[in-house]
């Protein structure tokens, strides 16, 4: 059907564009499944949130969604709900921060780690939080306490300076 001189330019035009061609599809669907995946993690770890809030909401009479300046004293009992509340909270921002955390993040990675970011800051400005996180932090990975810690100074600072 075709002679030897049409099977060798069809080798050639697959050579020179179908490899190509590949390349660029095969590197396409990398990216494309490392966003799925990105994206997976992300959602996994905002459902693992959400789950701890619901814990927050049955703990009420900890007082843990109240603004940081509002305190009630706390019987032995509730101190050691909050402290294990807290260790919950502390497990799962370290976990987003091993997952989600790089020094050098996509725009999509940077905006998934900036909710992140919010929710440690929004811990870390209630005083009984900071006060327990040096307990919280022992064990923890060493990136994560010092990135932590310092969003724990730099909103303490904020609290000493309203």
């Amino acid at each position: 059907m075709f002679d030897l001189h049409t099977w060798e330019l069809l080798s050639h035009i697959v050579t020179v564009f179908g490899l190509p061609m590949a390349i660029l599809v095969f590197a396409w669907e990398q990216r494309r499944d490392r966003q799925q995946e990105e994206e997976e993690i992300h959602q996994q770890l905002s459902d693992d949130y959400t789950g701890f809030m619901k814990l927050v909401l049955d703990n009420a009479d900890l007082r843990m969604l109240q603004k940081a300046g509002i305190q009630k004293q706390l019987d032995a009992e509730q101190l050691e709900r909050r402290l294990a509340l807290f260790n919950i909270l502390v497990a799962l921002f370290e976990r987003a921060y091993l997952l989600v955390y790089e020094p050098e993040m996509s725009p999509q990675t940077k905006r998934m780690w900036q909710s992140w970011e919010d929710y440690m800051r929004e811990w870390c400005r209630r005083p009984d939080f900071r006060d327990e996180l040096p307990e919280l932090l022992q064990g923890e990975d060493p990136d994560f306490a010092r990135h932590i810690a310092a969003i724990a100074k730099d909103e303490a600072k904020a609290a000493l300076g309203q």
